[in-house]
């Protein structure tokens, strides 16, 4: 089957990744549609040869078969519905729904089943994980007591449109970043999220009162993993990387720790460490998965076998609400 696609909202520069790995399967862009912001959109259309649109009609030609999305959060839904209206299937980049309401739409969408949606949960197909995850199936850490993330980020608020600071528009803190951790928790164990208790904090920008910078979570999953997130903005301007994350697991049988951005150090790649009862603390060497998130989507396309399906990102939008809806919160500027 051959693939042409269309872009319809370019306001991050995540998406970047879906026309890169689009092209190199042979597709052809039919044009890229994003009106309010429209720097990222001509320098991604100028660096593959792309024309800019000025409506999402320009895909509604049958030769058009996938739209792929990074609009503002809160429009994310909406795009959706387009694309199933129009029987396009639609890659997006996270997150895809911002609260309870916009989660119940995308879930009608999903059980409807006449196009696939994907979503950019890029983690799954890290090397890193993927090893991890291998050694996880072959029983080498035994049973998994405890999964624990830190996933700071560089905010460098000048960069940043101004949506993403207005938690009706972009979600907020748990919705955009926790999304992530919640899809591993099920991806690693095998387990659905139990309970969520959360907490988020405010400790800078008083001129956007409801963006909050700092965020914690306590999960039980229903195998008896118990996890705990963390995620931030507050990553050093001066940082080698717009993040140091890393991930921590305890088995019964042993150990291991990712860093998913590298440690200066060591080196600048995604780092494996693990030790068990029978083998010493190491650096494990990495294997890649057999496709990327992209070959995922098209597989499901074609009703193959894929990594992600549709449950998968529902399971892991609604714990992610979940999340947010019980967080409870301090705000610096009101204590």
């Amino acid at each position: 089957m051959s693939y042409r696609f269309g872009i319809y909202g370019c306001q991050h520069a995540h998406i970047a990744s879906f026309v890169d790995q689009m092209l190199a399967l042979g597709a052809t862009c039919a044009g890229i549609y994003e009106p309010e912001s429209p720097s990222l959109a001509q320098s991604l259309a100028q660096r593959h040869g792309i024309m800019l649109v000025d409506s999402p009609d320009a895909f509604l030609d049958s030769s058009v078969n996938v739209i792929g999305s990074s609009a503002v959060n809160n429009r994310k839904i909406d795009v959706i519905e387009w694309c199933e209206r129009h029987g396009k299937h639609v890659m997006l980049d996270k997150p895809v729904a911002t609260n309870r309401e916009q989660l119940e739409r995308l879930e009608a969408v999903l059980n409807r089943g006449s196009i696939q949606v994907g979503v950019m949960l890029t983690e799954r197909f890290r090397a890193s994980i993927h090893t991890l995850k291998q050694a996880i199936d072959a029983g080498k850490l035994g049973r998994i007591v405890s999964i624990s993330t830190r996933k700071p980020h560089r905010l460098s608020p000048a960069s940043r449109h101004a949506w993403h600071f207005s938690k009706r528009e972009s979600g907020g803190l748990v919705i955009d970043l926790f999304i992530h951790d919640f899809d591993l928790l099920r991806f690693l164990t095998g387990q659905e999220v139990a309970s969520v208790h959360s907490q988020v904090a405010k400790h800078i920008l008083p001129e956007y009162p409801d963006f909050y910078d700092t965020a914690a979570a306590q999960v039980s999953m229903s195998g008896g993993t118990m996890a705990q997130l963390y995620t931030d903005w507050h990553t050093p301007t001066k940082s080698w990387t717009w993040g140091d994350c890393r991930i921590f697991i305890v088995g019964t049988e042993g150990c291991a720790e990712l860093r998913l951005n590298g440690d200066p150090s060591v080196g600048q790649e995604e780092l494996y460490f693990q030790i068990t009862h029978d083998e010493p603390f190491a650096k494990m060497e990495l294997t890649k998965p057999e496709t990327n998130l992209t070959q995922d989507f098209i597989r499901r396309i074609e009703n193959k076998p894929s990594v992600l399906t549709h449950r998968d990102i529902a399971e892991t939008i609604r714990a992610t609400v979940l999340a947010d809806e019980n967080a409870s919160v301090f705000n610096a500027f009101h204590s």
